[in-house]
């Protein structure tokens, strides 16, 4: 009896044991192919996020090339005032068909019918809002006679945008272009600089940045005007800053009126300044983004190098008939034959028959035409709008800065920012 107990309790145990390898196989099996299905799992979402990942950079690519030749007509979809006689224009394709993106910091080019004027003027005004899928925008500042001139007439497209572009109108518009623009793929800190309607290419930056919801870059954003008056996108600019803690923004009143008050409106109760820069910045170390009036630009971008800031950090657009020339050196000929530029070249302007000397003080082909009373067409003064394009005949010429938009056709250049270079020529006034 005994030994069949023994053999019994064996028999259990072996089996028992034969059990317990089948479950533990089970178990191994089990987890094998847990192991195995999350593993796939994770494969398959990567390689779905990758798939996705290049379906939007397609998409990207694809948006940003997908720009039109020649003019384009929009509708005015909105028409809004801003404070600092500024209006905003919201504009949608009027075909209807999709909008492409652009750069943050880019520009529109208009050609407008203008009372009085025996053809279209042309002028380029920069986007305001961050690429959206919905509308451009630009916001377009009422030009004043000049402080010096009081007689003189306001500005000419501005005004006509004020006082007679509605709701509902229908203007030509060229593709997006320009130099000046944020690389939205670099992830260090920049500056936004904006001197009063200069502030419409980095808002345009800084709306761009926070699209996705959240600013993964430390962003300083300096914004000088006279005061609250003429303070414009106050609200939005401050409820950026409230949403955002990478976001510092910096207002500049420079005439502070009686109902304003520092911390509540404004932060810096001076100009625009490097030295401010001093102040507020933890280092020089950033990429630097400004647009503004002559005074900004020929203060702030020569003490920014001064301040050790190399100059490929310095990123600018600059409106104005001497900014340009002024804030930047000459930069190398862009043609093979362009030599640096002697004293005291003549220059024969066709049309008219003029020969003028042309000296470096002097400045470009543009403004030795208006020192000379001789005719030529222009509008931005920044080679953005093509509006001073013209021939040369004879010889070559350097730039002063690169022009927003090239020439399109072999000998003939933008004359508001051409250098006369090298011989005697003649350009082509019209």
């Amino acid at each position: 009896m005994f030994v069949q107990n023994i053999i019994m309790y064996l028999g259990v145990a072996i089996v028992a044991v034969v059990a317990l390898q089948a479950l533990f196989q089970l178990f191994s099996g089990f987890i094998r192919l847990r192991r195995e299905s999350v593993r796939q799992s994770l494969s398959m979402r990567l390689l779905e996020e990758r798939i996705e990942a290049v379906r939007a950079r397609r998409a990207k690519a694809e948006k940003e090339v997908a720009v039109w030749n020649g003019w384009r007509k929009f509708e005015v979809v909105k028409k809004a005032p801003e404070p600092g006689d500024i209006c905003s224009f919201y504009l949608r394709p009027h075909d209807g068909k999709p909008l492409p993106g652009f750069k943050p910091g880019q520009y529109l080019t208009f050609q407008v019918p203008v009372a009085g004027k025996d053809k279209p003027v042309v002028r380029c005004y920069s986007l305001s809002d961050g690429p959206r899928e919905d509308y451009y925008r630009v916001s377009i500042k009422r030009v004043p006679p000049p402080r010096d001139k009081k007689d003189a007439p306001p500005g000419l497209v501005s005004s006509h945008f004020h006082a007679n572009v509605n709701e509902g109108d229908i203007l030509d518009v060229r593709a997006p272009g320009g130099h000046f623009f944020l690389d939205m793929e670099a992830t260090g800190p920049i500056v936004l600089i904006g001197g009063g309607i200069g502030i419409t290419p980095v808002l345009s930056m800084l709306n761009a940045l926070v699209s996705a919801g959240t600013l993964k870059r430390d962003v300083y954003f300096f914004l000088g005007v006279r005061n609250s008056k003429e303070h414009p996108f106050k609200a939005h600019l401050e409820e950026l800053a409230r949403v955002h803690d990478k976001l510092h923004l910096h207002v500049c009143y420079s005439n502070v009126s009686d109902a304003d008050e520092e911390g509540r409106d404004f932060q810096h109760g001076e100009r625009i300044s490097v030295e401010l820069f001093k102040k507020v910045l933890p280092s020089n170390n950033f990429d630097y983004y400004l647009c503004g009036p002559p005074p900004l630009m020929e203060s702030v971008v020569p003490a920014l190098e001064a301040w050790g800031v190399p100059e490929a950090n310095i990123h600018y657009e600059a409106f104005g008939p001497a900014t340009v020339k002024k804030v930047k050196k000459v930069e190398e000929p862009t043609k093979t034959q362009g030599a640096a530029a002697p004293a005291g070249i003549e220059v024969t302007f066709a049309k008219s028959g003029k020969t003028c000397t042309w000296t470096e003080a002097i400045g470009t082909l543009l403004e030795l035409a208006e020192k000379n009373s001789v005719a030529m067409d222009f509008g931005c003064r920044a080679g953005n709008c093509g509006t001073c394009i013209t021939a040369i005949k004879e010889g070559d010429v350097n730039y002063s800065t690169q022009p927003g938009a090239p020439p399109g056709a072999r000998g003939y250049e933008h004359a508001s920012q051409a250098l006369p270079a090298g011989w005697s020529r003649s350009a082509g006034d019209r």
